[in-house]
C-alpha cells in the first residue's frame, strides 16, 4: 500500500508527445481532447513542496482523432522557474514565513501563478487556473505556456479567485467570483465572455471571508456556499504569525454554513439561509426546481481534510481526507430552511455530464472510496440521484482520477456517452487512460501511457481540439 501511495505522489520530469497503443475499441464518434491539470513534480531544484496542492502544474492532453495521442508539459511559470533554481518557498500550504509576507507573495504583488487546478476555455483562449486571479494561458495544441492573463478593468475585482469557474451553457459565458480584502471584505461575482472583459453581477460584503473552492450556478442564481472556515483580513496587516497561507484560516463551526443566493439579473442578495456547519471542495451541479434551488455537492465534516493532504502523510498511507459524502441541498430563497439529503457515502471529485450543467441531472460520476479511507480511490462510481442505484468499475491494481463524462453528440439519454478516467496501475508502475461506457461503466478501451502520472486534480473535455 505504501508503495502505491508513494507512486501517486512521485515526480516526473519527462515531457513527451506520442501516439498510444489501445486495447479495446474507442467509439468512432469520440472526437476531441481531454486536458487534465495537476501536480507533475513535487521536488525540483533540490527543494520539495510540503503539500499535494503545491505540486508544480503539468498539463496532459489526451486526443481522440483516428487513434489516441498523448502530450504532457509543465507550465513555465514564475513558480516553476523558482523551483528549478532551488528558490521555491511559497504556495497554498508550503512555507513558513509570516502571514503578511505570505499574503504579499501569494496575492498582493504578482499573485501566485502555479496554476495547477484545472484548464478552461474562456472565449477563444485556453487558461490554466488556480486560486488567484492571475491565470496562465497555454497553446491548446502544444501545451506551451503563453504568458499571464489578468483582468485589469473598471469592474470590481479581488485578490483571491475561486479556482472553479462555472460555464453558463445558454450564453457560453463563464461566471466566477473573487475576494477583495479590507476592513469590510467583499465577494465580487462577475460573468465574462473573454478573459479581459467582464460584467459585474453583484457583490456581498463580509467581515471574515471564507475559503471556497467552488460554487453553484443556475440559470437565474449564483449560490456561494460559505463554509465557516474564515480569515480575519485585518490580520494581514499584523506581523508575527508563522505558517503557510491556508493556515491562517480558522474553523468557526458556531457560524454554521451559509448559502449566499444572488439574483443574476439584479445582482441582489436575495437569501442567506444557514444550516449546520460542514466543509467541502466541489459542487457537482445545481439547478432550479420550481421555486427551489437544488445543489449537489460533496461534503466533509470540517477542513481537517486540508491538513491531511500534506505529502508526508499521503506517502505513508494516511488518506482520511479523501472520503466524502455526496449530499443534496434544497434552498428556497423565500424560506430560511435548508433541506439536506445524503445521496451517497464514499465519494471524491463528483461530476455530471456537461450537457446537464445548470439543468436538472440524474447521474453523478465520482471517484469511489471506502469510509473510513484506507487507500486511494479504487473505483469509479455512477450514482443515480433519482433511484439511489449505483454502478461501479474498479480493478484491484488501479487507482482512479476524477471521471469526466463525454456525451455522445446524437445521444438521447443523459448517460449515453463515455466516461474518461486515468488509472494508475500500481503493479505495472504506469498509468492508463480508460474509456468506460457511460451507462454500464464497462470498459470499452484502455490506452497505455508512457509513464506513471502523479495523482492530478481536474480535467475538461474540449470537442473542438482534434
Amino acid at each position: 500500500m505504501a508503495r502505491q501511495h508513494a507512486l501517486g505522489f512521485h515526480s516526473i520530469t519527462d515531457e513527451v508527445a506520442r501516439e498510444l497503443s489501445v486495447n479495446g475499441t474507442v467509439p468512432d464518434w469520440l472526437s476531441g481532447s481531454l486536458v487534465r491539470n495537476g501536480p507533475g513534480a513535487f521536488e525540483l531544484g533540490g527543494r520539495s513542496v510540503d503539500h499535494w496542492f503545491d505540486g508544480l502544474a503539468m498539463l496532459h492532453r489526451y486526443t481522440f482523432d483516428d487513434g489516441v495521442t498523448y502530450r504532457n508539459r509543465f507550465l513555465r511559470t514564475e513558480a516553476y522557474a523558482a523551483a528549478r533554481a532551488g528558490e521555491f518557498d511559497g504556495g497554498f500550504a508550503t512555507g513558513e514565513t509570516t502571514l503578511r509576507q505570505r499574503l504579499k507573495s501569494f496575492v498582493l504583488d504578482d499573485p501566485y501563478d502555479n496554476a495547477n487546478v484545472i484548464a478552461e476555455r474562456v472565449g477563444e483562449r485556453y487558461l490554466a487556473l488556480t486560486e488567484t486571479p492571475r491565470w496562465v494561458a497555454f497553446d491548446p495544441e502544444t501545451l506551451e505556456t503563453r504568458g499571464h492573463v489578468r483582468y485589469d478593468g473598471p469592474e470590481p475585482s479581488g485578490r483571491l479567485a475561486c479556482a472553479h469557474m462555472n460555464r453558463d451553457p445558454a450564453t457560453d459565458q463563464m461566471v466566477n467570483f473573487e475576494v477583495a480584502f479590507g476592513p469590510t471584505s467583499q465577494y465580487h461575482v462577475y460573468a465574462m465572455s473573454t478573459p479581459t472583459e467582464r460584467d459585474h453581477v453583484g457583490s456581498v460584503s463580509v467581515e471574515e471571508p471564507a475559503y471556497m473552492h467552488s460554487f453553484a450556478l443556475t440559470p437565474n442564481y449564483v449560490v456561494l456556499t460559505e463554509f465557516p472556515f474564515v480569515v480575519d483580513p485585518m490580520a494581514f496587516l499584523r506581523p508575527g504569525k508563522q505558517g503557510p497561507f491556508v493556515d491562517n484560516f480558522e474553523w468557526k463551526p458556531e457560524r454554521g454554513t451559509r448559502f449566499l443566493v444572488l439574483d443574476r439579473a439584479s445582482g441582489d442578495l436575495v437569501a442567506e439561509p444557514r444550516t449546520e456547519p460542514f466543509f467541502g471542495f466541489h459542487h457537482a451541479n445545481a439547478y432550479e426546481d420550481g421555486d427551489e434551488l437544488v445543489l449537489d455537492l460533496e461534503t466533509v465534516p470540517d477542513p481537517s481534510a486540508i491538513d491531511s493532504l500534506y505529502l508526508d502523510g499521503l506517502r505513508s498511507g494516511d488518506l482520511d481526507a479523501l472520503g466524502g459524502r455526496l449530499e443534496r441541498f434544497r434552498v428556497d430563497p423565500a424560506s430560511p430552511a435548508v433541506d439536506r439529503t445524503e445521496l451517497y457515502r464514499g465519494t471524491a471529485l463528483p461530476t455530471v455530464s456537461p450537457a446537464r450543467w445548470c439543468r436538472e441531472h440524474r447521474y453523478v460520476y465520482a471517484q469511489g472510496t471506502d469510509l473510513p479511507v484506507t487507500e486511494w480511490p479504487g473505483s469509479v462510481v455512477k450514482i443515480d440521484a433519482e433511484t439511489g442505484d449505483t454502478a461501479t468499475f474498479g480493478d484491484p491494481d488501479d487507482h482512479y482520477s476524477e471521471p469526466i463524462f463525454v456525451p455522445r453528440p446524437a445521444g438521447t439519454r443523459e448517460d449515453d456517452g463515455v466516461v474518461l478516467v486515468v488509472a494508475l496501475d500500481d503493479a505495472a508502475e504506469r498509468s492508463d487512460l480508460l474509456v468506460l461506457d457511460g451507462e454500464s461503466l464497462s470498459e470499452l478501451a484502455r490506452a497505455r501511457l508512457p509513464h506513471a502520472i502523479p495523482f492530478d486534480f481536474h480535467g475538461r473535455f474540449f470537442p473542438e481540439l482534434t
